[in-house]
């Protein structure tokens, strides 16, 4: 087998062996391709074919991934006898928690499961000198878990080039692809970085005394991870001086917590920025986005899209920042034709920073390419700048934006609109129309039709992408995405091209 951790590898060897009626006490399994028998015997996948595979149970499919991963030479063949016992008399094997090939297997399992928690929690990333925005993290796992972990830090680090080296596999991560290679040595990655002095004097500060618990502090972070920990350097003088500071923090007079205000960056004053904006074209649709509380970008000259975007960063004019990953600004040419505005960021945006980048993000990539339209000659962006969720489990669910996240995002729509100067603003959904045309409009009534802004921009609104993918019936999704379709339709001129038409 080559590689030895490749699940479907594993599965053509397995299915070759079961249809030439090959019994797991004469097969001998080779992991990769440098090993040899002891006894030349040919390979299995050569074999001939005497009967049809059997339909293998799926909870042993579930179950192989994760053994598969775990350096037991024994893991091949125990598989496959599960294999051939469940497809030769026993097809309830794998629901008896008493046999002894069952225990093994789920024992296996468990512990590459652990293997890559550990490599989550404590894989390190370290800057790479000389190269702005490139990462390197060396770990040391137990099992073959490279393969199964990465694409968790590609999703989780989406935004940054990375990679991560192992003494018997690497990955990398550039922003877009996954790839994988051979393995490296300690060396390869660099040693400490500026941030880390950072984050160990951040780790001394929180550091509780009273709730240090030596031996399930080692059972959770073994002393072997300790050499990829920079913190890991500290916590022999923070034990050591425990008993010490809980002795002070018990004579301590008690006091009274104080609510936490978030500080206000230094660009903006009195709740409005000092970020200076660009020309008049859009002063009407900036009149009426500006009205109401929230930060102001400002006025003046030398504005651009990039010094929005950076301002943005430290917007903090409602509370969805703080919980946040990071703002979500638009992007595309600074002189679109065609600005699509959408409601709010997605956990898939949240982590990227970038818009519709998810499930959404791709239906209307799919709704643009069927009607000829380039997406790249769009400027797209959101009414509110920050993901609004609520944490169900590990997964954090879309809730929809109030009308203050809207409104303390106007003034940040208003210079978009500004700078880009569209001939044409799609709203996509009803808190983007709210956004644009105020509390008046009704989605669901005045969808598809043209209106006129007060500088002369022609604007309509549909419903959002996610409406659609919510519709739990089959034949409502497809009547959803088929009158979505017909409205971005308008966008299209007679010749084909993505400049919008003259509306009627």
């Amino acid at each position: 087998m080559e590689p030895c951790w490749d699940a479907e590898a594993w599965r053509t060897v397995a299915r070759a062996a079961l249809r030439a009626q090959v019994p797991p006490q004469d097969l001998d399994w080779i992991e990769g391709d440098h090993a040899a028998s002891l006894l030349a015997a040919p390979d299995v996948v050569g074999a001939p074919v005497l009967v049809d595979a059997p339909r293998a149970p799926k909870a042993l499919f579930e179950l192989a991934p994760a053994v598969l991963c775990h350096r037991d030479p024994q893991r091949l063949g125990l598989l496959y006898r599960l294999l051939w016992r469940t497809g030769h008399g026993e097809p309830a094997l794998l629901s008896n928690p008493a046999d002894a090939d069952v225990q093994r297997a789920q024992a296996l399992a468990q512990a590459v499961r652990r293997d890559a928690h550990k490599m989550k929690a404590f894989v390190r990333f370290r800057a790479v000198p000389g190269d702005e925005g490139a990462f390197i993290a060396w770990f040391e796992p137990e099992h073959r878990i490279v393969d199964r972990v990465a694409p968790f830090f590609a999703r989780r680090f989406a935004g940054m080039r990375w990679a991560i080296l192992t003494p018997y596999r690497s990955a990398a991560w550039d922003g877009a692809t996954l790839a994988f290679g051979d393995g490296g040595a300690r060396s390869d990655a660099p040693d400490d970085d500026a941030r880390e002095e950072l984050w160990r004097t951040y780790y001394a500060h929180i550091f509780n005394p009273a709730r240090i618990n030596p031996r399930m502090m080692r059972q959770e972070m073994p002393v072997k991870y300790w050499k990829h920990l920079p913190e890991a350097q500290l916590l022999p003088s923070l034990l050591q001086g425990a008993g010490a500071r809980v002795r002070d923090m018990a004579a301590r007079e008690a006091q009274a917590p104080r609510r936490r205000i978030p500080q206000r960056h230094p660009t903006q004053t009195g709740g409005r920025g000092e970020l200076p904006s660009g020309n008049g074209r859009s002063s009407g649709i900036r009149e009426r986005l500006d009205s109401g509380p929230g930060p102001d970008p400002g006025t003046g000259p030398g504005q651009s899209l990039d010094t929005l975007r950076a301002a943005a960063r430290a917007c903090r004019a409602c509370p969805l920042w703080e919980p946040a990953t990071q703002t979500v600004f638009g992007e595309g040419p600074a002189d679109a034709r065609v600005l699509l505005l959408g409601e709010q960021p997605g956990d898939s945006e949240d982590l990227t920073g970038r818009p519709f980048t998810g499930p959404a993000g791709q239906l209307l990539d799919r709704a643009l390419g069927e009607l000829g339209l380039d997406r790249a000659r769009f400027y797209l962006t959101n009414a509110v700048k920050h993901f609004r969720f609520e944490r169900r489990g590990k997964q954090r669910l879309h809730r929809n934006p109030e009308a203050a996240h809207v409104q303390a995002c106007r003034p940040w729509l208003a210079r978009e609109l500004e700078q880009v100067r569209p001939e044409v603003v799609v709203c996509l959904g009803a808190t983007a129309a709210l956004a644009l045309f105020g509390r008046g409009f009704r989605l669901m009534e005045d969808r598809g039709q043209w209106r006129t802004l007060r500088d002369g921009t022609r604007a309509f609104a549909t419903v959002h992408p996610a409406w659609i993918l919510r519709q739990r019936d089959p034949a409502a999704r497809e009547a959803a995405y088929t009158g979505f379709v017909a409205d971005l339709a308008q966008l299209a001129a007679p010749d084909d091209s993505t400049d919008p038409p003259t509306p009627p």
